[in-house]
């Protein structure tokens, strides 16, 4: 049980509430940084700039990241990277409630970039000390706690208290994220865990080591992959989602927000419900259900004419995104070897990971390119059809070529 488990380990208990924290800061963020950036600029172009600045470190640190971890103290790794994001957050915090300043959307898209380089290290060195926190057989607990925490104050709770927190100023989520971020960092420095064993390689012996492992894992190569086409979708959807909401749909922040909480409630039920769902049916009809489940949503959001039904949709996307975050973190902890594993998993997030920033600039452009010929609103369900129809392919391949030993 992960309640006993939280009872039993305190250092597993402190590594679960500094997550806690730094997610409902992040996900004051989640609704407040397009929302800002929505604020300076109606052009999506410029809107998914912001989003693929956040998210282009994936593709650019990932695999160096990887080796940093292995060499370096993991629990101060993740305490500096955490007072590192609250450095920048800050810094966006003073720039919206600075007077307007011209172009600051681009200002705005650089710090989005630095944040996103420190939370490549702080993710990728969270998923690594796992294993060493918890023993084997609570790693489906752990980490669907874990991840059910994350939706729950990332999504459920952050993005609506967001909406009420702009309507009194659009500065209040940035600072109360700085909060949350120190008191993380004191958490996770209060760990204590014995010596780690860290990689003495020189940086390109110890980074070619993981490449090779992962080269030769075809399977685990399979799944980054699959991983890097779905979030390149769910990034290009997610990139001009909140011009989907107040241009189409006519959302209100706080309505908005309520529209990503219900999100959430379907990513805690996948969560809580992936350990148990593996065990009845498996986990390869697993992985396809979860494929599956993110057509379906795609395919509702862009055909939707209300919050409503975008919200339902979501929460099935969400709900399959968990089950497969679940089964395949969990999966990837056990099968790399622990020497490898900041390495190997830095190189898997790179191939699935590294493709939203392009996914959020596709996303931009897609909506760009067709609205004077087809109009704001049919440009802006385009997306979401489109990675409807990708699904679908994806499905076809997963069916086939896709399955967990």
């Amino acid at each position: 049980m992960t309640s006993a488990l939280l009872i039993r380990n305190r250092n597993y208990r402190l590594l679960f509430s500094a997550g806690g924290m730094t997610n409902l800061g992040d996900g004051l963020i989640v609704l407040a940084l397009p929302w800002l950036a929505a604020l300076m600029t109606r052009d999506a172009v410029a809107i998914a700039a912001v989003a693929a600045a956040g998210r282009l470190p994936w593709l650019l640190f990932a695999l160096p990241a990887g080796v940093i971890i292995d060499r370096s103290d993991q629990r101060k790794l993740i305490a500096r990277a955490d007072l590192l994001r609250a450095a920048i957050v800050f810094a966006i915090f003073l720039l919206a409630v600075s007077d307007p300043i011209a172009d600051a959307i681009w200002l705005v898209a650089g710090l989005a970039f630095l944040l996103g380089s420190a939370e490549v290290l702080r993710d990728n060195a969270a998923q690594t000390i796992l294993p060493a926190i918890v023993a084997e057989e609570d790693l489906e607990a752990a980490n669907g706690q874990l991840w059910s925490t994350e939706q729950l104050t990332g999504q459920f709770i952050g993005p609506p208290l967001a909406g009420v927190l702009i309507a009194s100023g659009i500065g209040l989520p940035f600072g109360i994220d700085v909060a949350m971020l120190v008191l993380a960092a004191c958490l996770v420095w209060l760990i204590n865990l014995p010596a780690q064993v860290r990689v003495q390689k020189s940086f390109g012996k110890a980074l070619l080591e993981g490449i090779a492992f992962m080269r030769a894992d075809r399977v685990l190569l399979r799944l980054a992959i699959v991983l890097g086409v779905a979030n390149f979708l769910a990034t290009a959807t997610i990139t001009v989602q909140v011009l989907f909401a107040q241009d189409v749909l006519s959302l209100s922040a706080f309505a908005y927000g309520t529209v990503l909480s219900v999100a959430a409630l379907g990513a805690i039920t996948g969560s809580l419900l992936a350990p148990r769902l593996t065990k009845a049916i498996g986990l390869h009809p697993c992985l396809l259900l979860s494929i599956a489940g993110w057509a379906v949503g795609y395919f509702v959001i862009g055909v939707s004419s209300s919050g409503i039904l975008m919200a339902l949709a979501l929460f099935g996307v969400m709900a399959s995104a968990m089950l497969w975050n679940v089964i395949t973190v969990s999966w990837r902890q056990r099968r790399i070897p622990t020497e490898l594993l900041g390495r190997v998993n830095s190189i898997y997030r790179f191939f699935g990971w590294g493709s939203m920033p392009l996914g959020a600039l596709a996303g931009g452009f897609v909506v760009s390119l067709l609205e004077d010929g087809l109009g704001r609103e049919a440009a802006l369900r385009t997306p979401f059809l489109l990675a409807a129809a990708c699904c679908v392919l994806l499905l076809v391949y997963a069916v086939f070529r896709l399955r967990l030993p």
